[in-house]
């Protein structure tokens, strides 16, 4: 029987560029950024990394699916580089893929990076494939917005929500993300919103209006990882350990038949249990101190929320709406703006994610540091609520 990872990896060190219209930039200059915080703040020096792992979902970075743009961009000391993808979970891949090799101690500092150039397509939202002769027959088609807001039709269906208190509740949710993101010089979007401004916003998907949808952008993040031991030998005190990783991938079972009523995200809930199994969580609502979950819509953070067993089922928009996940609620939820206001720059998602619950358990956040945070809980979602990939992560306090 497994045992997990838990404690057995600490971080060493995390970067995270500015996110945003980076046309000054180039990806190379934008894995520069987070790669350069993240070896200032780990304290080493490059000849130290042992193996790295990179994340990009688009072809735009490099040729091919090797790991060299990471290589030459960073002049690495010809390690190992293993470039992975898995939808918009591509970056949490690659922090897994590190933390994995030092926890098996095949490295003793492994190396995780993510980026992506989504603004440089001109396309207006995720480039999307062409769609070959069988995937009609058992893919999501249509626009992620139109897949997404069938969610929210089983969601409010399901529970029984008027049409009006959804709106309300996912409204809710983009405003409270608009206001933290307001106090984040990286992220993209950094101007608070009303509810009135969500309300009357143009339409994309019903009931998905504007300030509903998470844009894109450019940006990367990376983190460094190492063991506990080491991490004290070079000097780390108060350094933050991972103290669970699962991934859940869909096996096709959603589409195949009506047991999936559309209402939810059934790998979200395995990764979640498995997670909470590993890192020893028994009552997450009472126990996880913040979330960053993958807000690609307002609805999907909304159903997110009983995914995760902080909400009960059928109840997560009372929560919402009673500031429970708020900046001052008990679970803050996008303490830094989220995906909403970071916009989603694939390969780098899931590293931002943890970047920001690194930050807070350091205490290191600025205007928008949580008090005494113990647990961190990232939730990574790739692909349609059909057929996804979910990761789950808790990072932590050592000896939380």
């Amino acid at each position: 029987m497994p045992k997990g990872i838990k404690d057995k990896v600490a971080i060493l060190g995390m970067g995270c560029s500015k996110f945003g219209e980076r046309w000054e930039a180039g990806a190379e200059e934008l894995m520069v950024e987070a790669y350069l915080e993240a070896m200032q703040d780990a304290g080493i020096e490059a000849t130290q990394l042992d193996a790295a792992w990179f994340s990009t979902h688009i072809d735009e970075i490099g040729v091919g699916k090797g790991g060299t743009p990471l290589s030459v961009a960073l002049r690495l000391p010809n390690i190992s580089v293993t470039r992975v993808e898995n939808f918009c979970a591509s970056g949490s891949e690659a922090f897994r893929g590190a933390v994995y090799a030092v926890a098996a101690g095949a490295c003793d500092i492994a190396l995780a990076v993510g980026a992506e150039k989504l603004k440089d397509t001109g396309y207006g939202g995720l480039p999307t494939g062409q769609p070959g002769t069988l995937l009609p027959q058992w893919g999501a088609n249509g626009s992620a917005p139109g897949n997404f807001a069938q969610l929210a039709s089983a969601y409010r269906a399901k529970h029984g929500v008027s049409k009006d208190d959804l709106k309300r509740a996912i409204a809710h949710v983009s405003v409270k993300s608009h206001a933290n993101g307001a106090k984040n010089a990286k992220a993209h979007l950094q101007k608070p919103i009303t509810e009135e401004m969500c309300l009357n916003a143009p339409m994309i998907a019903e009931p998905l209006g504007l300030f509903d949808c998470c844009g894109v952008s450019d940006g990367a993040a990376a983190a460094v990882v190492t063991t506990p031991e080491i991490a004290r030998s070079l000097g780390k005190k108060d350094f933050v350990t991972v103290k669970a990783l699962q991934l859940s991938v869909s096996n096709g079972l959603e589409s195949a038949h009506n047991s999936w009523d559309g209402s939810y995200f059934h790998t979200a809930r395995i990764a979640s249990k498995k997670a909470y199994e590993e890192a020893g969580v028994r009552d997450p609502r009472n126990e996880i101190s913040m979330i960053e979950v993958h807000d690609c819509f307002s609805i999907t953070e909304l159903v997110t929320m009983e995914d995760l067993y902080i909400s009960k089922e059928g109840e997560a928009w009372k929560d919402v709406m009673s500031g429970f996940y708020d900046s001052d609620g008990q679970v803050p939820c996008q303490i830094d703006g989220g995906l909403k206001c970071f916009g989603h720059p694939i390969g780098a998602s899931g590293l931002r994610m943890l970047y920001e619950m690194y930050l807070q358990l350091q205490g290191r956040a600025g205007a928008r540091q949580l008090k005494d945070p113990k647990l961190g809980l990232t939730h990574n979602l790739g692909g349609s609520p059909s057929m996804n990939v979910c990761s789950v992560a808790i990072i932590g306090q050592q000896g939380v």
